[in-house]
């Protein structure tokens, strides 16, 4: 039996494998059928049932005839690439799908997802020789503009023969790995770390025999990355009482960020509890409470008027759904090394666990009485 303990891991073997192979699974915006399948896959025997809507949101429902309603909801997709543009020489052109940083791109590795299957190619670059051959031009930066796929094809015809065409998806190719000192690297954390932790959160439910007294809808939205519209449309279907959102937010302890703007906050510290306008004062005081009197370490944030991620879609949703946000912090955001600490994903993991434990439907979140 999993028992959440304060010494001992609640991670096994068997879900740091699961969470290798979903981290490694492409699952672009718009397009995260086959991630979604091996969530489910992943959560059959910790939930008693199981639906999808029509763009692809996954939802994993415990106690589901239970009148009051609780989700705890990640995203499910990835930023990447949209083919754009076929040159006549066999390169390929893009658009962004979601928040890409083009800067990164040059030299990397992708696959193009096209209508025959996957498709190797780079972003190729200028060498180096030939951007410094003429002393007075101004070294080229990237842009999107700018970039451009090569798959080895040199006509379009050659491109097309392999099934790429426009509007297929490229990803990038770089994959998990564990680091030093408890570190665990990769792109696509964000955000499915957090599809990953509140699948563990129905896992040591499920084994740890507890019962609630309330449905648990455990939320894998789609279409975080380009406006929270999966959590829109998954919100007004479920019409929950009560929303717990996990995400990811910047560690801003690594060179160039700067704390007056981002505030403080390490890998390795806990998760960090945000207060803004969309989370529910008397909800996060609760979360923070149960941190408390579980000894589980927390760091704070803040945020002007939105967190950026989909708990602004539960909160406003219907007549109003108190709502709150629990970060685990990420270096290197929407880049291909992505890097976290596995205390923060225990603790995360622990934190959403401990809550649902103590939260009833007679829970007080009024302000007013």
């Amino acid at each position: 039996m999993a028992k959440v303990s304060k010494n001992k891991s609640i991670l096994t073997a068997n879900a740091y494998s699961f969470l290798e192979k979903y981290i490694n699974n492409p699952s672009p915006t718009g397009f995260e059928s086959a991630g979604q399948k091996l969530w489910m896959e992943y959560l059959t025997p910790y939930a008693d049932e199981f639906f999808t809507d029509p763009y692809g949101t996954a939802v994993a429902v415990i106690n589901p005839s239970a009148p009051f309603k609780v989700v705890i909801e990640a995203h499910a997709d990835e930023i990447s690439w949209f083919v754009n543009y076929i040159s006549p020489e066999g390169l390929i052109y893009l658009k962004r799908n979601g928040g890409v940083d083009h800067q990164i791109a040059p030299s990397m590795r992708v696959a193009i997802h096209g209508s025959k299957g996957r498709v190797r190619a780079v972003f190729g670059w200028p060498a180096i020789h030939t951007r410094l051959s003429n002393n007075d031009a101004k070294e080229p930066q990237p842009k999107v503009e700018n970039l451009f796929l090569d798959c080895g094809a040199r006509t379009k015809k050659e491109v097309e023969t392999l099934g790429v065409h426009v509007g297929a998806v490229a990803t990038y190719e770089e994959a998990y790995e564990e680091l030093a000192h408890g570190y665990l690297v990769g792109r696509a954390f964000d955000n499915r770390i957090g599809g990953f932790m509140i699948a563990e959160v129905a896992r040591l439910l499920k084994e740890n025999k507890k019962k609630l007294p309330f449905a648990l809808y455990v939320v894998n939205a789609v279409q975080e990355e380009i406006g929270l519209r999966g959590a829109e449309m998954i919100a007004r279907r479920i019409k929950p009482d009560i929303a717990i959102i996990t995400d990811v937010t910047h560690d801003s302890t690594t060179p160039m960020i700067n704390k007056i703007i981002e505030g403080d906050c390490a890998c390795g510290k806990g998760p960090s509890l945000c207060y803004g306008p969309a989370v529910h004062n008397k909800l996060l005081g609760f979360v923070k409470d149960t941190a408390d009197k579980n000894k589980i370490p927390y760091q704070l944030r803040t945020v002007s008027r939105s967190t950026g991620t989909d708990t602004e879609s539960f909160a406003y949703s219907n007549d109003g759904c108190p709502s709150v946000l629990i970060s685990i912090p990420l270096r290197y955001m929407h880049t291909t090394v992505e890097m976290l600490h596995k205390d923060d994903i225990e603790n995360t993991i622990k934190l959403i666990y401990e809550t649902l434990l103590k939260l009833t439907p007679k829970t007080n979140l009024s302000y007013f009485k």
